[in-house]
């Protein structure tokens, strides 16, 4: 089978966000006392925000929260665009708008932010929608299933497509599992091959040529 329907991930799938991502931690933690060094943090690339501050240092659901607020006061003026495009992902959109492919982002970034990015590095034109988070953290609080069904049921309310979700990060596989669709893993990005098999992805691909492949022939179960 192929697939007609494709929601990419954006940090890490089409864009390297690194160092916004890293110095918007950076940043916010020293408000804490707390520091790490910039390549200590790219583990936080994809995760949703608030996740990584309470799973990673314990903080209180008001320290969570004085975090965001620190990290956005770096990230929404410079990190923001302290980020750049794979340099095969525009290309590989091109080929699959060309075949009919219908494209969207899901993100657990905020939709403001992924839809400033989109536009800032001009691909927005390839996308029909952006799936993000609310500014308060409420559709990625149970995992990126939430953003994955919202963007069929949008996009393919009668279920005629075939949609499957591309990310490099376990929350995009398991956030496809979650809404009962194929996952492409990509190794590009901030999640390791064994990170993707674990979470159960239905293929794993290491580049761009196999993945325009894979979404346009497609392959047999």
């Amino acid at each position: 089978m192929s697939y007609d329907l494709c929601l990419f991930d954006l940090d890490g799938t089409l864009t390297d966000p690194k160092p916004g991502i890293t110095r918007s931690f950076q940043y916010a933690l020293a408000a804490f006392g707390i520091h790490e060094e910039l390549n200590d943090l790219t583990r936080f690339i994809g995760p949703p925000l608030r996740e990584s501050f309470r799973e990673y240092y314990g903080f209180s659901e008001a320290q969570t929260e004085a975090a965001v607020l620190k990290y956005r006061e770096y990230f929404s003026v410079t990190g923001l665009f302290e980020n750049n495009i794979y340099p095969h992902i525009p290309d590989l959109l091109e080929r699959l708008k060309d075949k009919g492919k219908t494209l969207a982002v899901v993100t657990s970034k905020v939709t403001l932010y992924a839809d400033q990015i989109l536009v800032h590095f001009r691909l927005a034109d390839y996308f029909v929608a952006v799936f993000g988070d609310e500014m308060d953290g409420s559709r990625t609080k149970n995992g990126k299933g939430p953003l994955v069904r919202s963007a069929i049921q949008a996009l393919d309310p009668q279920r005629k497509m075939s949609p499957v979700m591309i990310g490099d990060r376990l929350h995009d596989i398991l956030g496809a599992k979650d809404a009962e669709i194929d996952s492409i893993g990509i190794t590009w990005g901030y999640g390791s091959r064994g990170e993707l098999e674990a979470a159960g992805a239905t293929w794993i691909t290491d580049g761009a040529d196999d993945l325009c492949r894979l979404l346009i022939k497609g392959i047999n179960h």
